[in-house]
């Protein structure tokens, strides 16, 4: 199977009610399970009555923070749930930085999976505008790690 096809089972198991999914073709396997959704709700102590104090409430300022500019353009997206890396070791350089111009196939960065580490490269050639996660962010599939303009 090729990622193409593997993104669209993803897809495919994360839309079914299936809870879990094993496929073995010829030397490739790949076994998916779903979170079963059921949590254990925490246990609550029974509330003790405390007296009210008054509190004095600070208005928030208006201009807190600007908030990060949304990019509308091209992404590279996560092709997996994983582990992002920026380096191939914590020594060393990054693979890209902002302002790089990356060609079609160089690895931009490492995805940690079920402790493989699988090399993300560039399906386009592209210019990185921003790096939208940070190093060792954990990710998820189909989330924008790179904000790129094609060249």
């Amino acid at each position: 199977m090729d990622m193409k096809q593997i993104k669209a089972l993803l897809q495919e198991f994360d839309a079914s009610t299936l809870s879990k999914l094993k496929i073995t073709q010829d030397t490739f396997s790949i076994e998916l399970e779903k979170n079963s959704g059921v949590v254990a709700a925490p246990v609550m102590a029974a509330p003790v009555a405390v007296a009210a104090a008054p509190v004095a409430v600070a208005a928030a300022p208006e201009s807190a923070a600007p908030a990060a500019p949304v990019h509308t353009g091209d992404m590279i997206v996560s092709p997996m749930v994983g582990t992002y890396y920026a380096a191939p070791s914590p020594d060393s350089a990054p693979f890209v930085k902002v302002g790089d111009r990356v060609k079609k196939g160089q690895v931009i960065g490492i995805l940690e999976a079920m402790k493989i580490m699988n090399e993300l490269e560039a399906e386009f050639d592209c210019k990185i505008v921003s790096i939208l996660v940070s190093d060792s962010q954990a990710v998820e599939y189909d989330m924008p790690l790179f904000a790129v303009e094609k060249l």
